[in-house]
């Protein structure tokens, strides 16, 4: 059974799973032996989290043909789940960015400034950059 405390932090912080990427077939490097959480991946510390976050948006240019952030928050976070239009004001703001903004995934800066933004909205806290550096170091 939980505690007060461990139910208080957020449930992408607990699952190590910042982004709360939704279980699926996919076998993410990094995954926690027991996945106790029936809706999203549990990582075993929170560079793969990280990992799984910045490679999952990698591929949304490479197979879904996501272009700016609009186009990546949209698939993200659609809104039969969320209000997208305020997800991606949000992201935006974080990153200093128009929603418009073209990012280059292969660009360390920029991919891990865009996955602290993600976790922010997910989590409501501000994300650990050296998790996240050490998530990119692992792609």
């Amino acid at each position: 059974m939980e505690n007060s405390v461990t139910k208080k932090t957020p449930r992408g912080i607990r699952n190590n799973n910042f982004g709360n990427i939704r279980r699926s077939k996919d076998n993410w490097k990094g995954l926690s032996q027991v996945q106790s959480d029936p809706s999203f991946f549990q990582f075993i510390a929170p560079k793969w989290g990280y990992r799984a976050l910045i490679r999952t948006l990698q591929n949304y240019r490479r197979r879904h043909n996501c272009i700016c952030i609009a186009d990546f928050i949209t698939r993200w976070a659609p809104q039969t789940e969320n209000n997208t239009g305020a997800y991606i004001r949000r992201v935006c703001q974080d990153m200093q960015v128009p929603s418009v903004y073209v990012p280059d995934i292969e660009d360390k800066d920029t991919m891990c400034s865009l996955a602290a933004a993600i976790s922010y909205v997910e989590n409501g806290v501000p994300a650990v950059m050296e998790d996240i550096y050490k998530g990119w170091d692992l792609l």
